[in-house]
């Protein structure tokens, strides 16, 4: 009776040791990341259209639905891009490109944590002056996203953080009201930030 009693408290003490962890790590993770952008700049209009590459602020908020499946969502402001043609500037638009995933996190490799995650990008293009207002472009995108990275603790509940992205985004081309091809941005996106869990 007493070997029974004993092993019910120990039992009982690991589940509250282990639940204290799990509370004392949080569900969610919130980073900043410096994320530069790289698009493929693929165009089918004939007008050899292409954007610039840049580095954006990014900021994403994860919520952990167990100790490996989470959710993330991925958020930046609007982002200014100029327009060229052949290497030619002929005028700038906006894009705004929020990102959902569902994430995969390894939790056995000690403070080294990777993920890998895939979901669905929207993409709203605005502020598009190209050709003086000749040219214009579907405002509404819609794309899946794939997902790689590596939080690396370095502080309780603090990480540094790598991040991988590919998005497919894509818009349609109009000059004078009628379509004359699609572009393509479909950007590689790599982040390098800091997170915090609670």
């Amino acid at each position: 009776m007493k070997t029974k009693l004993l092993l019910t408290a120990a039992v009982c003490a690991l589940t509250a040791v282990s639940a204290s962890a799990q509370t004392a790590e949080g569900s969610w993770l919130v980073r900043a990341r410096a994320v530069h952008l790289d698009s493929a700049n693929k165009d089918s209009t004939g007008l050899g259209l292409t954007i610039n590459n840049k580095w954006l602020p990014e900021v994403d908020f994860t919520y952990f639905l167990n100790s490996n499946l989470a959710a993330e969502l991925i958020l930046t402001v609007p982002q200014k891009h100029k327009v060229y043609s052949f290497g030619s500037k002929i005028g700038t638009l906006k894009h705004l490109p929020p990102t959902l995933t569902v994430q995969y996190h390894f939790t056995n490799l000690g403070a080294l944590k990777p993920y890998v995650g895939a979901g669905v990008n929207y993409t709203r293009f605005s502020a598009v002056h190209v050709l003086d207002g000749v040219a214009t472009v579907k405002k509404n995108s819609f794309g899946p996203a794939l997902q790689a990275g590596l939080d690396f603790a370095i502080a309780p509940n603090v990480y540094l953080n790598l991040d991988v992205k590919k998005v497919w985004i894509k818009t349609d081309v109009k000059a004078g009201g009628v379509k004359v091809g699609r572009f393509k941005v479909d950007p590689v996106l790599v982040g390098l930030g800091v997170g915090y869990r609670f």
